[in-house]
């Protein structure tokens, strides 16, 4: 009891003083406190403010960063360090976010020491609104070593956490005027399913583009050190069908990047192509589908010089000159300017993808090394992607007709990834109907190619069936290829190997393709007896 009218008498006392003396000795007497609390202490403070400065207009960028990184610590492993939280859903986003509860402490560790952060919530006098600040509380002794590193891990750890969990977002460029610098981009939530889990591509091939997606993400002290633009190209080129959209989706997912889907018959000239390129943000995959469709770039440049003289001529003789000028319009100076030339580089972190379904009508300008680094030939599914499409359609990770489906496919009867899905989505409440179905079509693709001595049908290429037909256990369905545009002509898919095939070896090609189909329709009795009934 004396210990207690003690300290009451104590505090009446500091009470009665606070009241008496003047406003400068107690803050003078303030200030020898927290000296004396400062040299007694082992422990360090750093307070981060939500605002930069005292007017409190300018964001503290590093404040937005702690809020994300105790966000990912907490998705991590629950706080439960922390007695209270406050968690948060936005109506768009299914994540539920986390925050450190007003004036509440939560404990992290980094390189063997322990530290805190203290969230300070503290209202402002006649105003509404809240004056907010994380104090961070650190080993003193350590405080100069360790402070540069661990901000540098909440920077780090936060970006991830903020690329991860944000909401991605699919634009489209729309009609504004040219050259305008307003936004030039629409946007609504970008949800497609597809990943490189569910993707019907041939293992090795996965692991080929996954890999140089990581590097890529990875790379951005590379890039600087070499003095390149931190961006990416592929081309995709293959039949409809071959799953090229599908295959950009899956790199968004698998990056986390947003994607802008760029519509050149939109664009009004180079002007406004290099306005919309310089809206597009970091972190992103720039699509430009059908890039030998969407506006004549790829025609012969000598046909193109002849017209223009023509052109020029006869627009002489009937008005004048000045008329006869190509402009309004994106030109392939614009495009190849647009993906590798100065204007490329406003923007980090950026794939910009083209598609084709014929590469070899694709200018050589727009797809030589710098510009599509990468260049990924998609086609008819290989077995693996097709025991792919039948354990994702279907739930059967083995079936009866699958030795039937191989040979098929070895012997130039492969459907595309799309041909293969519309059969079993037909059939999916049906493993055996489905599967019949998908081998009478492969089948029917085997003997058209026959009836046409090994021409095209359904829009497929002499030369995946001599592929099929020469690599032995390597799959038709896709390649990755990187290097010098010029050696690719000779490889699959190349113009020379397909003038080689159709020529001389037309013959030696029907002569295979009809030993393998003898083959195929006389093996043993009980795969006879299948084949038969996929057959009818």
């Amino acid at each position: 009891m004396e210990i207690l009218s003690q300290l009451w008498s104590l505090l009446g006392l500091l009470t009665v003083l606070q009241n008496v003396l003047p406003s400068q000795i107690l803050s003078l007497l303030h200030s020898l406190y927290e000296s004396m609390q400062d040299v007694l202490s082992p422990y360090a403070y750093v307070e981060i403010p939500e605002f930069n400065g005292y007017c409190g207009v300018d964001l503290n960028d590093l404040y937005r960063h702690v809020h994300l990184y105790l966000n990912a610590a907490a998705s991590a492993s629950p706080a439960a360090s922390c007695r209270r939280v406050t968690l948060s859903r936005s109506p768009s986003s299914s994540r539920v976010s986390f925050a450190v509860a007003p004036n509440h402490t939560v404990h992290d560790s980094f390189g063997g020491h322990r530290l805190s952060w203290t969230h300070h919530v503290d209202g402002v006098q006649d105003s509404l609104d809240e004056k907010r600040s994380f104090t961070l509380r650190l080993p003193k002794r350590h405080r100069h070593a360790l402070l540069p590193s661990y901000l540098s891990h909440v920077t780090s750890r936060a970006e991830e956490f903020e690329r991860v969990s944000r909401e991605r977002r699919l634009f489209t460029n729309n009609t504004t005027g040219s050259g305008s610098f307003e936004s030039g981009w629409v946007s609504v939530p970008f949800r497609h399913p597809s990943t490189f889990e569910t993707l019907a591509l041939e293992p090795e091939l996965k692991k080929q583009i996954k890999n140089d997606l990581v590097s890529f993400q990875n790379g951005r002290e590379f890039y600087h050190r070499v003095g390149r633009a931190w961006k990416r190209g592929y081309l995709l080129h293959g039949p409809p069908g071959s799953g090229k959209s599908s295959l950009i989706a899956a790199m968004a997912n698998f990056l986390c990047y947003d994607v802008y889907d760029l519509e050149l018959t939109k664009v009004a000239d180079n002007s406004e192509l290099r306005s919309l390129l310089i809206q597009t943000t970091n972190r992103s995959i720039i699509v430009i589908e059908d890039i030998d469709c969407s506006v004549d770039l790829t025609a012969d440049r000598t046909m193109k010089k002849q017209q223009a003289a023509k052109s020029f001529k006869k627009c002489k003789t009937t008005m004048s000159s000045s008329s006869c000028e190509d402009s309004g319009r994106v030109t392939l100076s614009g495009l190849l300017n647009f993906t590798d030339g100065l204007w490329s580089c406003c923007g980090e972190e950026r794939i910009v993808v083209f598609t084709t379904n014929h590469r070899d009508n694709v200018d050589p300008a727009l797809v030589r090394c710098g510009r599509m680094d990468v260049h990924v030939s998609l086609g008819p599914c290989g077995f693996h992607a097709f025991k792919e499409l039948v354990r994702n359609y279907l739930g059967v990770e083995s079936h009866a007709m699958f030795d039937v489906a191989e040979a098929c496919i070895r012997s130039g009867g492969s459907l595309t990834p799309a041909q293969v899905g519309e059969i079993l989505l037909r059939n999916r409440g049906d493993a055996d109907v489905a599967m019949r179905e998908v081998v009478a079509a492969m089948q029917g693709r085997m003997l058209a190619v026959a009836g046409t001595g090994g021409g095209g049908g359904d829009q497929m290429d002499n030369v995946d069936v001599v592929v099929a037909a020469t690599v032995g256990t390597r799959s038709p369905e896709s390649v990755l290829m990187i290097g010098s545009p010029e050696n690719w002509d000779t490889t699959l898919g190349g113009r020379k190997r397909k003038e080689s095939v159709n020529g001389s070896n037309g013959c030696e090609k029907k002569v295979k393709f009809f030993v393998r189909l003898r083959s195929l329709t006389k093996s043993d009795s009980g795969r006879s007896s299948v084949f038969e009934r996929g057959k009818n």
